[in-house]
């Protein structure tokens, strides 16, 4: 059964006509098509018992033809109404249409609006978040070997980015540098801005990198990640410069115990919130429980951050092909920020992870 005929069954099992689907993840998913429209409109509608159908703006149709899309494809121009060209093509099948599933984490208010003012009658109150999460939470053999590829080369980011680390270079060119080795082996694209932050900069798990000069005897942590053929990776490493204090080293061993402790821990049948007590854990024993301040790791596929989490109160039991990381972090203001993370894919017995740079502590000299 193809990824769209599960959609279609679906929407019989539920009492639903039609799936309008507007995430253009999603989108890829179900049809390989990738685009990110903008303030444009992209859609697939799915239909339980007609053959489905994508729009878009008119300067995509093409690619998606493209891309091996052999069911009709339908375009507007800028100034037309993309609304009721969609409407038009559904009244056209002659099918019902009373029941609309969107996805309801994806669509707007203002876009689910002005499709109710195309189909009047017609009740949204299904959605199809869940569906699709659940298709996409368990990887296929192909997947997994893309998210492979793709973790070989956050591996060589990893090196390429710490090789760049020189007192003094700020944090903006040691990414520059590190990005700057992956186009010149063809890969154009990150999963998400290279993050590298130095000192007490590290401290704040979402701060970006900045102009911020390297210091000697302090920490710096990577993160990032690169996209093969649609599926991401995403890594972090905390490496030393010179010789930092004990209290930095104290972290950084606490924090690498308690990941590799999880990444043992993670086989099929523990639930995603009992991982997360695991490394959780390891850290509150040592003193640093409240410096702690984000779940243990996210699901990962063809996108950053996708279902489940893995965090307290998700007892959603790990089963094999699931993929997510395992990012345990201490942040401690105004002194130091250490993240370790691997991605991994849970196997029969256990899990491997996607990325292999070492996670001993690494120096680079001052």
């Amino acid at each position: 059964m193809s990824k769209i005929e599960k959609v279609q069954r679906w929407l019989v099992d539920n009492g639903q006509d039609i799936a309008l689907i507007s995430n253009p993840k999603t989108i890829q998913y179900l049809t390989t098509f990738y685009s990110d429209p903008h303030e444009r409109v992209l859609m697939l509608i799915v239909f339980k018992n007609k053959e489905p159908f994508m729009f878009a703006p008119a300067l995509e149709t093409e690619a998606i033809k493209d891309s091996g899309w052999t069911s009709p494809v339908y375009g507007y121009l800028d100034h037309e109404n993309p609304w009721k060209i969609i409407a038009d093509q559904v009244h056209a099948r002659n099918t019902a249409e009373d029941h609309i599933a969107i996805e309801k984490d994806a669509l707007t208010i203002d876009r689910l609006e002005l499709i109710q003012k195309c189909f009047p009658t017609s009740h949204f109150s299904a959605d199809l978040t869940p569906l699709i999460n659940n298709m996409r939470v368990i990887k296929t053999s192909d997947e997994i070997e893309k998210l492979k590829i793709a973790g070989k080369w956050d591996d060589f980011a990893l090196k390429s980015g710490i090789e760049a680390v020189k007192v003094g270079r700020t944090e903006n060119q040691v990414a520059a540098e590190l990005q700057y080795a992956l186009m010149k082996n063809g890969i154009m694209e990150l999963s998400f801005p290279s993050l590298v932050q130095s000192a007490a900069h590290a401290a704040e798990p979402h701060g970006a990198t900045s102009n911020k000069k390297i210091e000697n005897n302090k920490l710096v942590l990577f993160d990032l990640g690169t996209v093969w053929d649609g599926y991401i990776s995403d890594a972090s490493r905390t490496i030393a410069v010179g010789k930092p204090d004990q209290k930095s080293l104290d972290i950084y061993h606490v924090c690498l115990e308690a990941q590799l402790t999880a990444q043992a821990a993670a086989k099929p049948g523990i639930t995603a919130e009992e991982l997360d007590k695991v490394a959780r854990d390891v850290i509150t024993k040592a003193g640093y429980g409240d410096y702690f301040i984000h779940r243990l790791g996210h699901g990962m596929g063809m996108s950053e951050h996708e279902f489940p989490s893995i965090m307290e109160g998700n007892t959603m039991q790990l089963q094999p092909g699931m993929c997510f990381s395992i990012e345990p972090g201490i942040y401690i203001p105004n002194v130091a920020g250490v993240r370790i993370e691997d991605c991994v894919h849970i196997t029969e017995n256990g899990c491997e992870p996607f990325t292999h740079m070492t996670k001993e502590l690494q120096y680079v000299e001052g």
